[in-house]
Order: structure tokens, then C-alpha cells, then sequence
């Protein structure tokens, strides 16, 4: 079998969606199944070609960024539509898309229906797009209503990674659309060392941590402003350190820049990232109706943090409230459910081991992977 995906970024690039497709690929492509990934060369930097794991063919096209973490084909390059032209050449058997408002989806749809082979869509998405401005946020949800509307009308099967991703669907399309959750490459992150220079130069504080995307449906500004809210006296026991980049970074440094409590680190690498986390005690993700189902959220239990969440991003399927880990609500609520768990170590202790368990059994890509093949033998 010969799968062709359309992958809107993919790492190098950094984030939840490239380390799911990263991953899938490589698991699948133990399968004895050949692999082709047609995706933007972002960074710039990132090679234009390239095969990992079992034969996984990478194609870098030209792109660029509309905005941020938008990424656009040069459509006015001739290499761009060389490469394009190329894929007609090959016989695929499936058609891969992410996510229905990048551009790519739009590129495996007609491909798709040009070739005239079957084409299945994984919705990472549960909720409109939200941007920093409301003129961004209402284009956003007409190129939805327009183009995420195509896209799960016309795919063959829609895949979503979560029940909260499902809902959104449905809301465009009632077909079924089997809930797969995603893999974790554990015995990778069980590689990983802790960060011990981190852990050394805060060993007086209780370490709380969040990694991702910098962007409003995230809700890092509910998690500062709880932060600092909270009273000096715990201020001065804790650090809260931020892992991400993306459009509002600005704002939410000029937000956080007076607290010595909390640190802005800005991209890291992946490895890098998880050697943070596995030092920190608590993970903050404070997230808004958006995401599917949150990557470093899944990393961080593992990694043994104890875990504060809204319901959102699918955290209240993985998250069972005072088991392993805190659900809450309501941003005001915040500050007390973080005072609580910042005084108890034990508890901490507790929500972590419970976490870490939980995520080792039921999140591995041995049983994702049979999910996905057998959805490919279906249709």
C-alpha cells in the first residue's frame, strides 16, 4: 500500500500536529506500508527532500506564513508546482490531510479527486479558529464555513483525534467519524534526561511548566494572570516557566515581564522541552475550545507532572478531577485549584503517579496504528 499525506507542517518544525504525523509515519511505515509526505520547508532551513525511518519519502515545497503558524505554498514558484506535478506522476492508494484550515487539506482534496483515490481527512481542531484580533477570528470561521465545510463534506472517511474533535465535525458533517487517539513514543521520552541545570537553579521552588503554541484558544493568559495573582509569599516558592512561540508572545511577555516568578523560554527543541518537563511539578493548561487533543498535555503526565487543566483539548477525557490530575472551569477558579495543589506535595506526587500510568497504558501507537489499518481496509 502507498499512502500519500498532505501534512501542513512536520519536523523540523515544532509542535503537537508535526510530532503526531512524525510519529504515525514511522510506526506505520513498520508496517511494511510506503509513505510519502508532501509538506511546506518550514524552517527554511529544513532540507527539501529527505527519507527517515522505513522509506518515509519527505517533499519540502516552498512556503511561507500569511500569519503566524499559517503556512501558504509560494503558488508564483515554478518549483512549487514541479513538485506538485510530481506526486500525479506516482500511484497512490490513499490520500492523507490535517486539519481542515490549513492550505495543505485544500491540496489533498483536489488531488484526491483529480487521481479520482480515496481520501481520508484527520481533524486535529474542535472548535473555530481563535486569533488575537477579532477581524482575524471572524475570517477565520467564513474560510471554516467555506473550506472546513468541503473538506469534511467530500473526504471519504473523517478521523478524529479526539471526542471533543468529533463534536466539531459533526457540526459540519454527521458521517461517522471514529475517534483514534494519537500514540506516544515513550520509550524516546523515556530517553530523554532531565533537565538537572534547571532543576538545580530553581531547587528552592516548585517547578510549574507549559509548553505549546502561543495562541488565544491556549489561555497562557489565564495561566499568568492566576500566577499573579497568587500571594507573594507562594510567588516567591515557585517559577512558572512558558515553552512556545507564536503570535502572541509579545503581549503575553509584556503581560508576565514584571513577575520574576515567571519565564519566558521561547522555542525549544522537542527533547529539550521534555528534559523541562520532566523536572517540573506541576504542568498549567489553562486551554480554550480549540485544539483536539493537547500533545505536551499527554507528555507532561507522562513525564510525571501533576497536571491543571480546563476540560478543553480534550483533557476531561484523559483527566479524571483529584485522580490524576485538576480540572476547573472557570479562570477564576484557578488560582485557588494552583494554591492547593502548590501546598500539597503529596498530592502532586499522587496525581503524577496516577498520570504516568494512565498515559503508559492507553496511549500507544501499537493499538492507534491497527486503528488506522483497519479503517484503510474499509474504505
Amino acid at each position: 500500500m502507498k499512502i500519500l499525506v498532505f501534512a501542513p507542517y512536520y519536523p523540523p518544525h515544532i509542535g503537537g500536529l508535526e510530532s503526531h504525523a512524525d510519529e504515525f509515519n514511522k510506526y506505520l511505515s513498520q508496517k511494511g506500508i510506503d509513505i510519502t509526505v508532501f509538506t511546506p520547508q518550514l524552517p527554511i532551513n529544513a532540507p527539501e527532500s529527505e527519507i527517515k525511518y522505513n522509506g518515509v519519502k519527505i517533499i519540502r515545497f516552498p512556503a511561507f506564513e500569511i500569519i503566524s503558524n499559517y503556512p501558504l505554498p509560494k503558488f508564483w514558484q515554478i518549483k512549487f508546482w514541479k513538485l506538485f506535478r510530481f506526486l500525479f506522476k506516482e500511484e497512490f492508494n490513499i490520500v492523507i490531510s490535517r486539519t481542515r484550515f490549513f492550505n495543505t487539506s485544500l491540496l489533498a482534496f483536489f488531488y484526491s479527486k483529480i487521481k479520482k483515490i480515496r481520501w481520508i481527512h484527520i481533524e486535529h481542531g474542535s472548535d473555530f479558529v481563535k486569533l488575537s484580533s477579532k477581524f482575524k477570528t471572524f475570517i477565520a470561521k467564513i474560510y471554516d464555513h467555506i473550506f472546513g465545510f468541503l473538506i469534511f463534506r467530500f473526504s471519504d472517511q473523517n478521523i478524529s483525534i479526539s471526542k471533543a474533535v468529533q463534536r466539531f465535525v459533526f457540526k459540519f458533517n454527521k458521517r461517522e467519524s471514529p475517534v483514534i487517539y494519537r500514540g506516544l513514543d515513550l520509550e524516546q521520552i523515556d530517553k530523554i534526561s532531565s533537565n538537572q541545570k534547571i532543576k538545580e537553579q530553581y531547587s528552592d521552588k516548585a517547578i510549574i511548566s507549559f509548553a505549546g503554541r502561543l495562541y488565544k484558544w491556549k489561555g497562557v493568559e489565564d495561566s499568568i494572570k492566576a500566577v499573579k495573582n497568587l500571594p507573594e509569599g507562594i510567588k516567591n516558592k515557585i517559577v512558572f516557566l512558558i515553552i512556545g512561540d507564536g503570535e502572541d508572545f509579545k503581549y503575553l511577555h509584556k503581560l508576565s515581564e514584571k513577575e520574576k516568578c515567571i519565564k519566558m523560554l521561547g522555542n525549544l527543541p522537542h527533547k529539550k522541552a521534555i528534559s523541562i518537563l520532566k523536572i517540573s511539578d506541576i504542568y498549567l493548561h489553562s486551554a480554550e475550545p480549540g485544539g483536539g487533543l493537547s500533545t505536551s498535555l499527554l507528555e507532561a503526565m507522562y513525564c510525571g507532572c501533576a497536571a491543571i487543566t480546563t476540560p478543553h483539548e480534550g483533557a476531561d477525557e484523559i483527566i479524571k478531577d483529584s485522580v490524576n490530575g485538576i480540572l476547573f472551569k472557570k479562570p477564576t477558579e484557578l488560582p485557588e485549584k494552583l494554591l492547593d495543589c502548590i501546598s500539597s506535595e503529596v498530592k502532586r506526587n499522587n496525581f503524577a503517579e496516577n498520570a504516568r500510568s494512565y498515559i503508559a497504558k492507553n496511549f500507544n501507537w501499537d493499538d492507534s496504528i491497527d486503528a488506522y489499518k483497519k479503517t484503510f481496509d474499509k474504505i
